[in-house]
């Protein structure tokens, strides 16, 4: 029987989403007997209710609440209100990422000592290293089942379109190349089983293959009786007592009813988008900025890695839309190396799409579709395609704001997301381009197509770590400068990008935060 905790409870722990970063902490927290509820604005779903139909998912679990995307960035132009391609349903984006799992290099938590003052960014260290973060890493992966030599999983075999890239890759040198590491089962682990080669990744794990929160940890938390789950649950705004210690969290239910839920700690796990948004609208006459924003950093650096989609014509028929979504990446410009022209790294992930999702991301705006787009169409099943993902720079000026008028159905501000590419962005994103061209033309394509960006689903920064709390907003913990009690435990917290997916970082550091809230409370420090 799944608890319910009183909203006059002040005991427990709030946790504002229930994603990779949310769904981790709050079943880690489960298992030490520390009780949190967990609030979530999007509705819940079952296993069943999960279909293999890219469109009819996609409405089915996206955010598509109003945001305004503003900047150089493709985005603003293509997708002017959907900057972010994330979830809003039990799960979050654990429903939807694609299961790559990939760590964090040693040298990305230093790319200020290694790279020094960048012009245009506002770079930083963090406030942990490699090292640090290591056995968490581990722990992480065996979370979540993640192929490779943590769990002796075996990587996932090479479907048509890997094997095109990766013979293409072998023929210009590249070496790094391999179907993994994915947190996608390739046999039965922890309870769920190994992949059927499906295709859907992106729309939700029909048969749970992929680690998702929504039916590993969720479920795993709340029968314990420590964790109650409140789908379509809006957080609003966060509250604090006379001494500045957050104390409540006020949301809309499933009716828009305003509810209070008392907290002993909060912690805010709802995205790079929703969380600065959530801390800027907590403001009040002690925070007359925004809560945790001493720094005037919530809401700054946004991060959305360096990225494009590359896709090529093949002499022959690929069929890439049979076999796991992005089973094959090849590390070899992974690392950093300023004689590129940018510092940072990059990897190249195969992104096997369907037709209708190829469809929308080759030309976004259907009124310009014509003979040009549909030869191209013509030739899907010839096709192979990557999906660039490299360090993205934080910018000071990249920051969600909040719109000056336009409010959103629960009467809050509507936020506005700004993204301009600094240069090293645009140099690693035309280097990944070209070195792809010359993977595919080494193996005979006919022609190489790069698609403008997406929206963001690698969505960071807004509320980064720091060792200083004038240059951030959180400690290496993901516990605010300011407010002993608030916590950030989402992608939010990252400081820099990586050339990294994001998701095994954000639940190592969920899983490290989980065990430093234990000791706190146990020390009564919290």
């Amino acid at each position: 029987m799944a608890a319910k905790f009183s909203q006059d409870d002040g005991d427990v722990v709030v946790i504002i989403g229930s994603g990779a970063g949310g769904g981790t902490l709050a079943n880690a927290l489960a298992k030490q007997g520390i009780r949190s509820v967990v609030l979530e604005a999007g509705k819940r779903y079952e296993m069943s209710d999960i279909e293999n139909d890219e469109w009819a998912m996609f409405n089915k679990i996206s955010w598509l609440d109003k945001r305004i995307a503003t900047g150089s960035w493709d985005v603003a132009r293509n997708h002017p209100n959907l900057p972010a391609w994330i979830v809003k349903a039990v799960g979050g984006s654990s429903v939807h990422w694609a299961g790559v799992a990939l760590r964090f290099r040693d040298f990305e938590f230093r790319m200020r000592s290694e790279n020094g003052d960048i012009k245009g960014a506002n770079l930083l260290d963090w406030p942990l290293d490699y090292e640090e973060l290591e056995p968490w890493y581990a722990k992480a992966e065996q979370h979540m089942g993640v192929t490779g030599p943590t769990t002796g999983m075996p990587y996932h075999q090479w479907h048509n379109s890997f094997k095109v890239l990766a013979s293409g890759a072998q023929r210009i040198g590249y070496k790094e190349i391999q179907s993994g590491p994915m947190a996608i089962n390739t046999q039965p682990y922890d309870n769920r089983p190994g992949c059927q080669q499906i295709g859907f990744c992106m729309q939700g794990c029909r048969i749970g293959a992929k680690w998702s929160t929504l039916y590993t940890d969720i479920p795993r938390a709340e029968a314990t009786g420590y964790c109650e789950v409140r789908p379509q649950s809006m957080a609003l705004r966060i509250e604090h007592d006379a001494r500045g210690r957050v104390n409540a969290v006020v949301y809309a239910d499933a009716e828009g009813r305003q509810q209070r839920q008392k907290a002993r700690v909060v912690c805010v796990a709802g995205n790079s988008i929703e969380s600065p948004r959530l801390l800027l609208n907590s403001e009040s006459s002690t925070f007359k900025d925004g809560l945790a924003n001493s720094s005037g950093q919530v809401g700054r650096n946004y991060m959305c890695h360096t990225t494009a989609g590359i896709y090529a014509v093949m002499p022959k028929p690929v069929h890439m839309y049979r076999g796991t979504t992005c089973a094959g990446i090849i590390s070899d410009e992974s690392y950093n190396d300023p004689a590129r022209g940018f510092v940072g790294g990059y990897r190249l992930e195969i992104l096997s799409l369907g037709l209708p999702f190829m469809s929308a991301f080759l030309d976004p705006t259907p009124q310009g579709w014509g003979r040009g787009f549909t030869a191209k169409m013509e030739r899907y099943d010839h096709m192979s395609g990557v999906w660039l993902c490299g360090e993205d720079l934080p910018v000071e000026s990249n920051r969600i704001t909040l719109h000056g008028t336009e409010k959103d159905q629960y009467g809050l501000p509507v936020p506005v997301v700004h993204k301009d590419d600094h240069p090293f962005d645009v140099a690693m994103r035309d280097h990944g381009v070209e070195q792809t061209r010359k993977c595919y033309e080494a193996v005979g394509a006919s022609e190489v197509i790069r698609l403008p960006s997406y929206p963001a689903s690698h969505n960071m920064g807004t509320n980064r770590m720091s060792a200083k709390a004038a240059d951030g907003v959180v400690n290496k913990w993901g516990q605010s400068h300011d407010i002993p009690n608030l916590f950030v435990s989402d992608g939010s917290q990252f400081t820099t990008s990586g050339g990294q997916n994001p998701t095994l970082t954000i639940v190592a550091l969920a899983l490290r935060q989980a065990d430093h809230i234990g000791k706190l409370i146990s020390q009564r420090a919290l």
